[in-house]
């Protein structure tokens, strides 16, 4: 019986064998067909490799670096026969009023004097130390005003805050002990080291000579020697050649100068450059523009000057109102002219294909792609804003609708495909 179920199973076997070998070969067909895809689609992505990206809204821009020559409405101070080292009344770029002290020049025995003057106000502090008797609502108030400032002395990094602190914490002190003097008996000692420090200081203000604003705007104590040479209002002087005989480094800041100074209108300044780009070959007088200066802040500019330097160069002077004041350090610099710039539906010209003269993009919509049409609005060398087209567009453009099947459209976080670069 045992024998009978063993030939049995063989019988099966052998019937079973046929079916197995055909379904083999079906497994074989099936897999060399498959390799062929992945080979195809392999050839196809060797030649024309792709990726996806997510649509997004941005802003395009198109710009360029430039070197620029800065001009100001400026004007030196008259040094009159003085040529000894000034003393500023006013500080870097503060604002001023025509006929306003800016600052003085130094008596040749100044530093003997602010020696015996400084000796004096420490001889002053150390004796308003020992006097108890002042309970002055005014010096407790004088006090509480040079503590804040000796606070934020600490706390500050800027040299001219830094500067500013110590002029005020210097003025307070000073008032400080003409109030003490006056609370004082008379001919105490207090008074009388009061007395000698006025005595001192009336020797420096009456025996200096001041020097006044001759017109209105900021101060300014860094004084180059172009002030007379790049001006403002007819610039049809400039031309690449005159510029370049210069002979100035870009960023380099401008030294302060210790025996004179200028004035220098803080509402608007001009800046010249030279560009080969056809957006300056387009450019007109009048053109509003943007400007990205070197602390990265953008500001308007007022194209007011335009002239050919060659077939490929031009010349361009622009006017600007805003940073005026953060440029009085520079005479050259190099920023971005930002010809123009736009916003909306942002896409990488990679992912841009043409159908004769329309432009479309591939959605991968769950494994599916679909070819939507686009209008590109603006387009830099990297990157366009595009929106759809209505129905009504495409039809008067002649495009036949039937190819596209149902309109579709772009929208954002829509996943295309864009080209990789090889």
């Amino acid at each position: 019986m045992k024998e009978n179920n063993n030939i049995n199973n063989v019988m099966e076997d052998l019937k079973k064998k046929p079916l197995n070998g055909k379904k083999t070969k079906i497994a074989i067909f099936l897999a060399i067909i498959f390799m062929i895809y992945c080979v195809v689609i392999l050839i196809k992505l060797l030649a024309n490799p792709t990726d996806t990206v997510i649509v997004e809204q941005g802003k395009i821009y198109k710009e360029e670096t430039v070197e620029g020559y800065i001009i100001r409405d400026e004007t030196v101070v008259d040094k009159g026969d003085a040529t000894s080292t000034i003393i500023h009344q006013k500080d870097e770029c503060d604002k001023v009023a025509k006929g306003e002290t800016i600052y003085r020049y130094a008596l040749a025995n100044e530093d003997e004097l602010n020696a015996q003057i400084k000796d004096l106000d420490s001889q002053i502090q150390q004796a308003l130390k020992e006097e108890t008797s002042f309970f002055s609502t005014d010096i407790k108030l004088i006090e509480s005003q040079i503590e804040s400032q000796l606070e934020n002395l600490n706390e500050n990094t800027d040299l001219k805050e830094l500067e500013h602190y110590k002029k005020s914490i210097s003025t307070l002190t000073t008032k400080k002990a003409r109030i003490a003097g006056e609370l004082s008996p008379k001919n105490s000692y207090i008074q009388q080291l009061i007395a000698q420090r006025s005595n001192l200081e009336n020797q420096v203000n009456s025996g200096s000579q001041y020097v006044y604003a001759n017109r209105s705007g900021i101060i300014s104590y860094k004084v180059d020697g172009l002030e007379n040479t790049l001006v403002v209002g007819d610039f049809s002087y400039l031309n690449k050649k005159f510029l370049d005989s210069l002979k100035l480094k870009s960023s380099k800041i401008i030294a302060g100068s210790s025996t004179e100074a200028k004035i220098i209108d803080n509402f608007k300044c001009y800046i010249t450059f030279i560009s080969k780009t056809d957006e300056a070959h387009n450019a007109n007088v009048g053109d509003s523009i943007k400007l990205r200066l070197p602390n990265n802040s953008e500001v308007k500019a007022k194209i007011v000057h335009k002239s050919n330097e060659s077939d490929k160069e031009v010349l361009i002077v622009v006017e600007i109102e805003d940073e005026v004041e953060k440029l009085v350090d520079y005479r050259k610099i190099n920023f971005d002219v930002i010809w123009w710039s736009y916003s909306g539906i942002k896409i990488p010209n990679s992912a841009i294909q043409y159908e004769g003269d329309f432009a479309y993009v591939i959605r991968n919509k769950a494994g599916y792609e679909e070819k939507i049409l686009v209008k590109i609005l603006r387009q830099n060398d990297s990157y366009s804003i595009v929106e759809n087209y209505s129905t009504a567009e495409l039809e008067e453009a002649g495009y036949d609708l039937s190819t596209l099947g149902t309109k579709k459209s772009i929208g954002i976080y829509d996943e295309i495909y864009v080209k990789k670069k090889k």
